[in-house]
């Protein structure tokens, strides 16, 4: 079941992604995020019309996805970068792609232009979806982040809707 996020989810989007900040570098965060500011992070999106959606199973989320601002200037304002996040027991069963395929049918009827993701390399699982999905791959930073004594590379997707 896909919807959008309710206040009572914050805890549990917060323990998905807080996995991720603890345990990878797909995300270049370092310390985790409270329920407090994970909310302040959902309220930031809403304020600006944009789409945050949580997957379920069984009553439990498992899934989130988002878009956010591409850029601040007036300019991007038909761009967006897309977010998405499991929890580990949940990955590679489907919700990644049903969550991004509401999320893109959300900002097609607010007349967005453009989609981009940005992945932390190497991430095998986060390139197939986003290439499944009709990504093309756009730029390629290399060693721009560094976390757990490590230099990351980012790469750019881009979906036109």
């Amino acid at each position: 079941m896909l919807r959008p996020v309710e206040s009572q989810d914050i805890e549990a989007i917060a323990k998905i992604y807080n996995h991720y900040i603890e345990h990878t570098v797909i995300t270049f965060e370092e310390q985790a995020v409270s329920c407090e500011e994970m909310s302040d992070r959902i309220q930031e999106i809403a304020s600006v019309a944009l789409p945050w959606w949580v997957a379920c199973e069984e009553h439990r989320v498992v899934g989130f996805a988002y878009a956010s601002k591409w850029k601040g200037r007036c300019a991007y304002r038909y761009s967006a970068e897309s977010t998405v996040y499991l929890a580990p027991d949940a990955v590679g069963r489907g919700y990644g792609t049903a969550l991004y395929g509401t999320l893109f049918s959300l900002l097609r009827e607010k007349s967005y232009h453009v989609v981009m993701g940005g992945i932390a390399l190497p991430n095998a699982a986060s390139v197939a979806l986003h290439e499944r999905l009709g990504f093309e791959k756009v730029a390629h930073f290399r060693e721009v982040g560094y976390k757990f004594e490590r230099w990351i590379d980012v790469g750019y997707w881009q979906l036109f809707l």
